[in-house]
């Protein structure tokens, strides 16, 4: 669905709308809503539901209304709660709801109030977060459909913000349809089946965007990378047809003076290798390349808001198939740092491809810090399930902001301890590393095999198995496919970013 974004900060009296879309704080009238600016016909009728607690406010609560007011027939009551417990988060949840619910609704102008009592609840512009969540609920992957239901839910609608107090402006608002527009690319790209997306359309989208926002564009081929010396990624898209990729991505800020570097791994398919997965949910092996979704959203985001900062996204990207030349457990490889890796396990390919990638990209750019992004482990999802990334980093600081990108953002993020006895379960028998450990800790095991190719670079690892698709009710989270989770988290990053001591 196509949303427009407009502004008006003219009294609610004079707008005409087909819906209007009201937050509302649990157990209040729409005056302890801070919505007094309604008019008088639309209030009245709206507060009788709330008196005959048809809607009470409730957090993750809505109801779709009547209204009995020409100008504005129908409305839109999203809960949020009780109000001493309103944060950013849940003002995003709010309206994802609200921006599901207008998938539903036969309208195409549809407005939403921004009011003090929700700006004064949360860190950032209230506009921004109301718009990101209502664009970033109302995305639907109808790609592969065309019944006239999905036809007509592809539909353009009109988003008016309604600021009569004045809270908001229209630049802060498309600021927030620019976040949510980044996370839907990493959404489609990570829908999208692996028979239509390859590690070459990677590479397109990766250009594209370079054209669009005057970024540079680099693809390694894989002649380039055995050259380089990168056994490891090469060794994993040996099975495929399809010739791996190494995309690098700059964008370059006049005024800056540091450079971060991130990285997001590209396995387009994932079938595990000689090691083959089991046959149930491999199709979910798709979503493998996540990382290199978040990190494309990411670039396009950046590419508009212009942070002062020199960023290089590099995305190691190929198929991990089976097939007469596939790499073989008990394989030695050598990365493009040196070290001899053993390879155990051929399912265990994520952090192969990335530790090319981001010894490549420490030896070639020197950046200030790395932060990865990869679904690399099922022991991420049975430590945190799917509302949590799992993280692991070699340096407090960077860890600290990173993970306050990720509250600031809603893709929240939790630490692992990285002790280095943890480290002696990948110490190889046979070469310096091997890529799998014992079977236990597996979400640090695999961190700790990335370290070794960081060199003494600050680095955090975002593990997003479990958060990267199928997290259910969530408010601006779609209930199947994937979130485009770390794309708004890297965005907030880079505009936060503080030099580290």
């Amino acid at each position: 669905m196509e949303l427009k974004i407009e502004y008006s900060n003219d009294s609610l009296t004079s707008e005409k709308l087909e819906a209007l879309v009201v937050f509302v704080v649990e157990d209040s009238d729409l005056s302890g809503s801070g919505l007094r600016s309604l008019p008088g016909d639309l209030k009245k009728n709206l507060n009788a539901s709330i008196k005959l607690k048809v809607f009470t406010g409730k957090k993750d609560k809505s109801q779709h209304l009547f209204s009995g007011y020409a100008k504005i027939p129908q409305i839109l009551a999203v809960g949020l709660g009780k109000k001493d417990e309103l944060d950013a988060e849940t003002l995003r949840r709010a309206a994802g709801k609200a921006g599901k619910m207008l998938t539903l609704l036969k309208a195409n102008k549809v407005g939403f109030v921004v009011t003090s009592l929700i700006q004064n609840a949360v860190e950032v512009d209230a506009g921004q977060v109301l718009v990101e969540g209502l664009t970033l609920g109302a995305y639907e992957f109808n790609t592969y459909k065309k019944s006239q239901n999905e036809k007509q839910n592809s539909r353009p609608i009109t988003i008016k913000c309604c600021d009569p107090e004045k809270l908001t402006s229209l630049k802060v608002l498309k600021k927030g349809k620019i976040r949510a527009d980044g996370t839907n690319l990493a959404r489609t790209l990570g829908n999208t089946p692996a028979n239509d997306l390859k590690p070459k359309d990677l590479a397109a989208e990766a250009k594209r965007i370079a054209v669009k926002y005057k970024m540079e564009c680099t693809v390694l081929e894989e002649k380039d990378m055995k050259k380089l010396g990168m056994e490891m990624l090469l060794g994993v898209s040996r099975g495929s047809r399809e010739p791996a990729k190494l995309i690098i991505l700059e964008y370059a800020h006049q005024q800056a003076k540091q450079t971060v570097a991130i990285v997001g791994k590209g396995v387009t398919f994932d079938s595990g290798g000689i090691s083959l997965k089991p046959g149930k949910n491999m199709d979910e092996m798709k979503f493998d390349m996540c990382g290199a979704a978040a990190v494309l959203g990411a670039m396009k985001v950046i590419g508009q808001v212009n942070p002062k900062l020199n960023i290089i996204a590099v995305i190691p990207t190929t198929e991990n198939m089976p097939g007469g030349d596939a790499q073989r457990p008990g394989d030695i490889v050598t990365a493009h740092n040196g070290k001899r890796v053993e390879i155990l396990n051929t399912d265990a390919e994520g952090r192969l491809i990335l530790g090319d990638a981001l010894s490549y990209v420490v030896k070639e750019y020197k950046p200030d810090a790395v932060i990865d992004l990869a679904t690399l482990t099922g022991a991420c999802v049975a430590a945190l399930g799917h509302l949590t990334t799992g993280a692991v980093s070699n340096n407090d600081a960077l860890m600290e902001q990173v993970r306050r990108a990720g509250n600031i953002s809603g893709d929240r993020v939790w630490q692992f301890p990285s002790f280095p006895e943890y480290g002696e379960s990948i110490k190889g028998k046979y070469a310096d590393l091997q890529n799998i450990g014992g079977g236990d800790s597996g979400v640090i095991v695999g961190g700790l095999f990335l370290e070794h190719f960081v060199d003494k670079t600050p680095w955090v690892h975002l593990d997003i198995a479990g958060t990267s698709w199928n997290v259910k009710h969530l408010g601006y989270q779609p209930n199947s496919g994937a979130t485009g989770v770390g794309v708004r988290l890297l965005v907030d990053f880079v505009q936060e970013w503080q030099p580290l001591k």
